[in-house]
């Protein structure tokens, strides 16, 4: 296999160097990406400008500037303030990644629809907790006394993880029947034909956890 020449920058560093041949428009998003990367790392680690700048061997102004997506860094620029944050130079090249966290504050999760047409099933709050796009589905249901979808049991791809907050809930799997308290969980497969009720006289909360047997 023939070796990289030496001097020669690798992937995102080469890439980032061509740009400069680009449009003006496409290097002020690039700096503005680097820019918005060098700046909430520092944040994260705790620096000020100044820190940054002594440690990676350059000037306050130019971390400022850079931070403020302007002026023109030099690749050596960029590896030395890559070198100071602790993070890889393509990092710093292609931009922070997604924060891997996601909030939600009590009682402002997104409602859910109700799972079928029955009037009876819009009677069941449910609560999303985790993104929309995530592979995991967190769903906090608020049950009504007296509820009940029996004989409209429902069949779905996943496994699904419940437990009971407060209050009794009633599980259908198949030909089996479960009855739970507060603190009890029952983990099944959702492809089988599955139901829920509320056999007692207060509202009984649920956190259910399901993931796509693909997964």
């Amino acid at each position: 296999m023939p070796r990289k020449p030496a001097g020669e920058p690798d992937g995102s560093a080469r890439e980032f160097a061509e740009s400069r041949s680009a449009p003006a428009g496409d290097r002020d998003g690039e700096l503005a990406t680097i820019g918005t990367t060098v700046r909430s790392t520092r944040r994260l680690l705790g620096m000020t400008v100044e820190a940054l700048a002594s440690r990676a061997g350059v000037s306050t102004g130019a971390v400022s500037q850079l931070e403020r997506g302007q002026g023109n860094p030099s690749l050596q620029t960029l590896q030395r303030l890559a070198t100071a944050l602790s993070i890889p130079l393509v990092q710093l090249l292609q931009g922070a990644p997604e924060p891997e966290h996601h909030v939600v504050r009590a009682g402002l999760g997104p409602r859910l629809p109700a799972p079928s047409d029955d009037t009876r099933d819009s009677q069941v709050l449910r609560e999303l907790l985790t993104p929309s796009s995530g592979r995991l589905q967190v769903i906090r249901s608020e049950v009504p006394p007296g509820f009940s979808n029996e004989g409209r049991s429902y069949r779905h791809l996943g496994q699904e993880c419940v437990v009971v907050l407060s209050g009794r809930l009633r599980v259908s799997i198949g030909q089996e029947v479960v009855d739970l308290s507060q603190g009890d969980t029952i983990t099944y497969d959702c492809t089988a034909a599955h139901w829920w009720a509320n056999p007692g006289t207060e509202t009984t909360v649920v956190l259910g956890a399901v993931i796509p047997l693909a997964f």
